[in-house]
């Protein structure tokens, strides 16, 4: 039995769901997000909630009834509140700007990086060494959290980089002389 699967996903106030066939469609305040589910399982929307059953006892339709669950609930968290990454900037002359659909990286590298932002996220700085990425889809917020910080990954020696907001960096000790 999955644990995740069998609980039900409570639609908060502003939010609607309809299922046609395999596909469930979430609508909210941020915007719409549907996905479709495998064969495995059956979704239904009943009383501002949706439950997901498996339609069988094999290994497969078990796997697909808690994934699938999990798919509904972020879909309902992100037209609801959305999904949001933060990132630190480390390091001496590194920083970040923000302009239009275009993210500005001072690195360290002879040049600067211009990141150019997909649709459906928004890419704030605060100030210039932090990086505030938003949106609905928490897929393609971590993917372009996870592609900034490949510019420049914090190294363990003096702690440099783009790090995740709270993240820890094990620190190593340099030579000895």
């Amino acid at each position: 039995m999955s644990r995740i699967g069998k609980k039900p996903v409570s639609l908060p106030s502003g939010v609607s769901a309809a299922v046609s066939g395999q596909t469930i469609e979430v609508k909210g305040p941020k915007g719409t997000r549907s996905f479709t589910a495998t064969d495995d399982v059956t979704i239904t929307v009943a009383d501002s909630t949706v439950t997901v059953t498996p339609r069988g006892t094999s290994k497969r339709a078990r796997q697909q009834w808690g994934m699938s669950r999990s798919m509904v609930a972020n879909l309902v968290q992100g037209v609801s509140g959305g999904f949001r990454k933060e990132l630190e900037i480390t390091g001496v002359g590194y920083r970040a700007q923000a302009q239009g659909n275009t993210l500005k990286l001072a690195l360290g590298y002879s040049h600067e990086v211009n990141f150019d932002v997909p649709q459906g996220v928004t890419v704030t700085t605060p100030k210039q060494t932090e990086i505030l990425i938003e949106g609905i889809d928490q897929q393609l917020v971590g993917q372009v959290a996870a592609n900034i910080r490949e510019w420049r990954a914090p190294e363990p020696y003096k702690g440099k980089g783009i790090r995740y907001k709270g993240e820890f960096i094990f620190r190593k000790e340099g030579k000895k002389k």
